[in-house]
């Protein structure tokens, strides 16, 4: 095991694109599972392969080069101060990046599934406030964590493992939305039956 994660860290330093998007939509359609089989209870059986492609298409295609070049932008930024750069960036990546990301993943998962742009306003109306201040309560610990105290090359890694069961809640929230649920009947408290 230990040789496997030496060999990842190395891919990471030697090609970050590629490994980073591969990751991301890894877990991308790793929360999908874990949505379907353990929050929805669907059973393999009814599994619904299409949707997990889709959003392990979405990470590794879409979401991971974007979080890929974020992230490399914010390790370039010059700060006085330890403690600024874990401000500033946290604030960058709560404040900038986060409120056009989650909107994205909204209108983009309407995308692929084939339906129209009145369709994805209407499903980042109902859903954007609230994920984003979920968001906000599990990411902003979490970046100021890895800002603070991860290396620059596995800040990705870092974010995707904590992204594994925030993907299963987005995961979640979107096909609510499909079934026409309210997304607000998912709470992340519902992950304690994993």
């Amino acid at each position: 095991m230990a040789s496997l994660l030496r060999a990842y860290n190395a891919a990471l330093q030697r090609r970050p694109m590629l490994y980073q998007c591969a990751t991301a939509g890894i877990l991308f359609a790793g929360g999908d599972c874990i949505a379907q089989q353990a929050i929805e209870r669907k059973g393999w059986k009814n599994h619904d392969l299409a949707r997990t492609a889709r959003l392990g298409f979405y990470g590794g295609c879409m979401f991971g080069p974007l979080l890929t070049k974020w992230l490399q932008t914010l390790n370039r930024l010059q700060f006085k101060t330890p403690l600024r750069a874990v401000v500033y960036r946290t604030y960058l990546d709560q404040g900038v990046f986060t409120p056009a990301v989650v909107a994205f993943f909204f209108g983009s998962m309407t995308a692929l599934e084939g339906k129209g742009v009145s369709e994805a306003v209407d499903r980042i109306q109902e859903n954007y406030v609230p994920t984003l201040i979920r968001n906000w309560g599990v990411f902003v610990p979490a970046q100021i964590i890895n800002f603070a105290l991860v290396p620059n090359h596995l800040r990705f890694v870092f974010v995707g493992v904590v992204s594994l069961f925030w993907n299963t809640y987005l995961s979640s929230v979107n096909a609510a939305k499909n079934a026409q649920l309210p997304a607000s009947s998912l709470e992340l408290g519902s992950l304690k039956d994993l």
